[in-house]
């Protein structure tokens, strides 16, 4: 058998994985979430669930990927061949993660660059590219500020309409704030519209390719080749800065927006308890996908990870650290965002729901906006933008790792006859994802991004997720992975996690799945709703990832031994480690491996 690399340090794979787990979604999503689901009442189902189910599930896949030493494909055609299938999806998964995930990245890279102005260029609507319904309140005489303060009149008087003359007008926009007209677009959005992504009118109107952006793409899958070509071994060393870097940020950003006006206001509302919402199912719900999604649970990246460790590694004290570094960095980032939206709402003399928004909206419309008020506005950007890139390549590194590691651990005799190492493997799969990215970078690409992210990334996980867990826990069985971990480790796990893996976490996915199902909407977003050849595309990408689990019965009961279908299908259920014996080797053999 040929041995497996090794991380070189405890300490790599640790913030490796702590990098995997904590990305982008701690940033915009939690905060979001947790507003919009009862506020601090959100904090005790977040807690629950990851108690519940984050943790144990977490447990589970380091443990199998530690036991085989393999991908979620190989571990999974060992441990239960007839669900190596869903194995196969979670690197479908990561491919489509790998194809639009590193779109934000270049966002991000975009802004960055362009904070090394004077003035930032999302600060004022007096550039060439800014639309006719950018608004910034400079132009007091235009027929739209004349309409918003004669409206804002009659709202606060109560009266008919009255005219208003010039210095009133000013004087309303002082008291105020930020008062913008309905149906304009503040500086920010129309950087983000106008300049970032040149939107189009709708998916079915592509225009042409934003090459500043294909240039800012190659650039950060460049970044992403070097960060893992030589396996362990260099990803090892780059996550020192990339893990660590983001909480260096986060604290400044806290440390500063707390010393905002108005930051108390966002942060009331980040933390003050809506105890009714918690009777709300759909509540329950955002708190486990959160933190499923925030894990990192069946993207195939912790198995894939996991696979590097010595076969004697204490697994258990792995998973406290990411479940605590996790729900830490979701506190922390909340206190952050909302110290700052606190003070975007106080300067725009409105109430942080207001300024509340999910995903590229919070990021990319709302902090530039606050960034603008504050002192060393460009400093301030550039660090905020920095840390997203940060955060962003670590995920993306490690779902780049799943792909790869699939490709050795199966083809790994091709690789070898047709591109002699790993690192030109690396480079393949790197400008492979990169061709599948650039549709997202047209003038049209906003609409494709959000059906990936919408159909792939949402709807379909949950399904993977369930067969992965019973195929571990049901059919190749919770004791019978207790044991491999008391082999690997000398301690058998609590009989917590065994409840946790036959019963409460399976069943936990199955409720989130159905109600994910039956909550269902087709995709819309601002007002657009996507055609109805769009939707169908959005539903053939969800499946691209779910059919490869009846692919995988149906190809599991044909290889499987036996007279007739019935034993072939018996079979296929039946774990192949016994048989094979691969990873049946002491620990003391492991620890001879060769380090990378």
């Amino acid at each position: 058998m040929e041995l497996r690399a090794n991380w070189s340090k405890k300490v790599e794979y640790i913030l490796a994985v702590i990098g995997y787990a904590v990305g982008l979604g701690n940033v915009w999503r939690f905060p979001y979430l947790c507003y919009r689901s009862g506020g601090g009442a959100f904090l005790i189902p977040f807690f629950i669930m990851l108690f519940l189910c984050g943790v144990p599930l977490s447990y589970m896949e380091m443990a199998v990927g530690q036991y085989t030493r393999q991908g979620p494909v190989g571990a999974l055609a060992k441990l239960c061949p007839f669900f190596k299938g869903a194995g196969l999806a979670t690197v479908v998964i990561s491919f489509l993660f790998t194809t639009y995930y590193i779109v934000i990245i270049t966002w991000a890279f975009y802004y960055m660059f362009n904070t090394f102005q004077s003035k930032l260029p999302w600060q004022s609507c007096d550039h060439t590219w800014n639309s006719e319904v950018c608004w910034d309140g400079s132009n007091r005489n235009s027929s739209i500020f004349s309409t918003a303060i004669n409206t804002s009149m009659n709202l606060m008087n109560g009266n008919g309409t009255s005219p208003v003359d010039n210095n009133t007008s000013y004087n309303l926009t002082r008291s105020l704030g930020y008062l913008r007209p309905n149906n304009t677009h503040s500086p920010t959005e129309d950087f983000y519209i106008e300049n970032v992504l040149e939107r189009s009118s709708g998916i079915d109107e592509q225009g042409y390719m934003r090459w500043q952006l294909v240039l800012i793409l190659l650039l950060g899958w460049i970044i992403v080749y070097f960060c893992i070509w030589k396996g362990p071994k260099s990803t090892g060393k780059v996550v020192y800065f990339t893990a660590l870097f983001p909480y260096i940020v986060l604290l400044i950003l806290l440390v500063r927006g707390l010393t905002l006006p108005g930051a108390i206001d966002g942060i009331r509302f980040f933390i003050e308890p809506r105890w009714e919402l918690l009777l709300d199912a759909k509540v329950w719900v955002n708190a486990a996908a959160q933190t499923f999604n925030s894990l990192g649970v069946a993207f195939g990246g912790l198995i894939t990870m996991s696979s590097y460790n010595k076969f004697n590694n204490n697994i258990i004290k792995d998973v406290v650290i990411l479940a605590v570094v996790d729900a830490f960095t979701c506190i922390l980032a909340g206190f952050a965002i909302f110290s700052i939206l606190g003070n975007l709402a106080y300067n725009q003399a409105t109430d942080v729901e207001s300024v509340v928004q999910e995903g590229p909206g919070l990021v990319f419309v709302i902090y530039p906006e606050a960034f603008v008020s504050m002192p060393v506005a460009q400093l301030f950007a550039f660090l905020f933008f920095f840390m997203l890139i940060c955060l962003g390549i670590d995920s993306q590194f490690a779902s780049v790792e799943v792909i790869v590691t699939y490709i050795q651990d199966h083809f790994g005799a091709q690789v070898e006859k047709y591109l002699k190492r790993k690192e030109f493997l690396v480079i393949v799969v790197c400008f492979v994802s990169f061709l599948f990215g650039l549709p997202n970078l047209s003038q049209g690409g906003i609409y494709f991004f959000q059906l990936i992210d919408y159909y792939a990334a949402a709807l379909s996980l949950m399904i993977l997720a369930f067969f992965e867990v019973i195929a571990i826990t049901w059919f190749y069985g919770a004791r019978r992975l207790s044991n491999n971990i008391e082999e690997m480790t000398g301690r058998r796990p609590q009989l917590f996690f065994i409840v946790c893996w036959y019963g409460l976490s399976p069943l936990l996915i199955l409720g989130i799945m159905i109600f994910s199902l039956i909550q269902y909407k087709p995709l819309s977003v601002a007002g657009y709703i996507y055609p109805d050849w769009a939707v169908g595309l959005g539903w053939f990408i969800a499946l691209i990832s779910v059919v490869c689990i009846p692919a995988g019965m149906v190809h599991a009961v044909y290889q499987a031994k036996g007279s007739n279908i019935w034993k072939k299908f018996c079979t296929s259920l039946k774990s192949t480690i016994v048989e094979e014996e691969p990873v049946q080797l002491k620990s003391a053999e492991f620890m001879t491996s060769e380090k990378i």
